[in-house]
């Protein structure tokens, strides 16, 4: 009996001493959880949620009329594509949930359900279609931003409600990166003249922000509570104001005041209109993209050793820095550095130590500083033509390679001609060489540089094999494989010599706050980040 008696007050102890841990857990927890609230609070409270963009020369806010490349900057937190591309240049869903092709010329566009306007309506097949149509079908669409991206498209049925087809007028690989343009209501603007309608100053939208109002040079956007992805909207920003100047002068000089938080321009002498101090600058890529390519099928570029001692020879840092003036970063491949496909360090090749040896490889002599080849009974010196077009920083680039060849005993004839004169250069390959200068697109397609009738004459059954094998990948993994190989056999086989590529320049004032990823299609990657103090 006494053992039970004990036993039990045993028990009851042990009840008791794990009442009282369970208390103090609790206790403790719910200190710790009111500590993070209150740290949370506080820090929410530190970071601004106001952010004051401007525009120049503006135009109208819809992105569809819009001619104002700014405004298509600004309005890309406002309205929603059909395609995303991600900051590494991948094509991710946004408005159309998936797609498929089976022949690079019908896409089949399934969209999200459920998504709502923000007059409550919800997203439809009619709107994509309404879209594409405006952009196709009216003489005023001439111009405009987007009209490049549904050039191509010849026909667009509706399936269903939320599933249309896409007809092109040819194949044309990675297409699904043209869809990255904002789509509009069909219900908002029915009944209307599209082009010339008070409607266009505040179209209802999808997106993360909407235009809550308008008011003489100011454009206000508050957050969209209703956005279909808003469980992902982590963003301390709520409000964004939207000052429009008529010139670019007057919105440096807002900038210089403090009036604006950021802008991007590819001035490079901002410095004059915005002073030096006050503000941080990121430099980022810009679109074109300069370079030089090599006649392959050109008596003597045939050989790739010859190919290789060129840009051995060409110091592309001195002609970005000495030429450009800075305003163009040395590049190497067609792609974007940031692009996931490639490592691509945007390599010199600068390595006049190689030079010799290379030419010597072709079986070329060096005989009184000239670079001479002996073939039946005749002698011939290392002679090329260089065709340049009016740009004065391009002609300046070739009279530079010119000398650079020169000082290393190869001759160099430039012909500078005219835009037209160009053009027919460029389709009768009557050329050695040729300097170029491409404005990049948004696809990652290489088509240009590796397909029927490239810039330099270059034929490689692997190239064609892969180009063709291309269209068929959707494994991202799998697809940087591929042009992993394609940026191999470009820098070993040298069809092309990059030069540089443009620069944008970010700028923000020093109270704006979060890590700046801008790409020249999307000023506003990390924008979740971003907070003024």
């Amino acid at each position: 009996m006494k053992n039970n008696i004990f036993g039990y007050l045993f028990f009851i102890f042990i009840v008791v001493i794990m009442g009282f841990a369970i208390y103090k857990v609790k206790t403790n927890s719910k200190e710790e959880e009111n500590q993070t609230n209150t740290v949370s609070i506080v820090d929410t409270k530190q970071k601004g949620t106001k952010l004051t963009l401007g525009i120049s020369e503006f135009d109208t806010i819809n992105p569809i009329i819009t001619k104002n490349k700014k405004v298509q900057d600004v309005t890309k937190l406002i309205y929603e594509s059909l395609v995303n591309i991600t900051a590494d240049g991948k094509a991710e869903p946004c408005l159309a949930k998936e797609w498929e092709t089976s022949d690079n010329i019908t896409y089949i566009i399934k969209l999200r359900t459920g998504v709502k306007w923000t007059d409550g309506t919800l997203l439809s097949s009619n709107d994509v279609k309404f879209t594409i149509d405006r952009l196709l079908q009216d003489e005023e669409a001439d111009g405009v931003v987007y009209a490049e991206n549904v050039k191509n498209i010849k026909e667009v049925d509706i399936i269903d409600n939320t599933t249309l087809r896409i007809i092109l007028y040819n194949p044309i690989p990675f297409y699904q990166y043209y869809l990255n343009f904002p789509i509009l209501s069909s219900l908002y603007f029915q009944d209307t003249n599209f082009w010339d309608t008070e409607k266009n100053e505040k179209p209802i939208t999808t997106g993360r922000f909407y235009i809550k109002e308008t008011t003489g040079n100011t454009i206000v956007l508050e957050k969209n509570k209703n956005w279909w992805n808003i469980e992902n909207e982590n963003s301390v920003i709520d409000k964004i104001t939207i000052n429009i100047y008529s010139k670019l002068a007057e919105l440096y000089k807002a900038f210089k005041l403090g009036s604006i938080d950021i802008i991007a321009t590819e001035n490079s002498n901002y410095q004059e209109y915005v002073g030096k101090i006050g503000y941080n600058t990121t430099e980022i890529e810009g679109r074109d993209f300069v370079f030089l390519a090599l006649n392959t099928q050109s008596e003597i570029l045939s050989d790739v050793n010859v190919r290789k001692a060129i840009r051995s020879a060409i110091n592309k840092d001195e002609i970005v820095s000495n030429i450009y003036k800075g305003t163009y970063s040395k590049a190497n491949f067609p792609l974007s550095s940031n692009s996931y496909l490639v490592d691509d360090e945007n390599k010199n090749y600068f390595e006049l130590s190689e030079f010799e040896t290379l030419l010597s490889n072709a079986d070329w002599k060096l005989r009184n500083k000239v670079w001479q080849k002996t073939e039946n009974g005749k002698t011939k010196k290392l002679e090329l033509n260089l065709v340049v077009g009016n740009s004065s920083k391009r002609q300046k680039t070739a009279e530079y390679i010119k000398e650079a060849l020169a000082s290393q005993g190869i001759a160099i004839n430039i012909k500078a001609v005219s835009k037209d004169e160009f053009k027919n250069y460029l389709q009768n390959k009557q050329y050695d060489i040729i300097l170029s200068e491409v404005t990049s697109s948004i696809s990652p397609d290489l088509t240009t540089y590796f397909g029927d009738g490239n810039p330099a004459n270059f034929n490689n059954e692997e190239v064609k094999d892969i180009l063709k094998y291309l269209n068929n990948i959707t494994n991202t993994e799998e697809l940087k494989t591929k042009y992993t190989k394609l940026y191999e056999i470009y820098n070993e086989q040298v069809p092309y010599i990059g030069i540089g590529r443009s620069k944008i320049y970010v700028i923000t004032n020093t109270y704006l706050n979060g890590e700046i990823n801008s790409k020249w299609y999307n000023l506003f990657f990390n924008f979740n980040n971003w907070y003024t103090s």
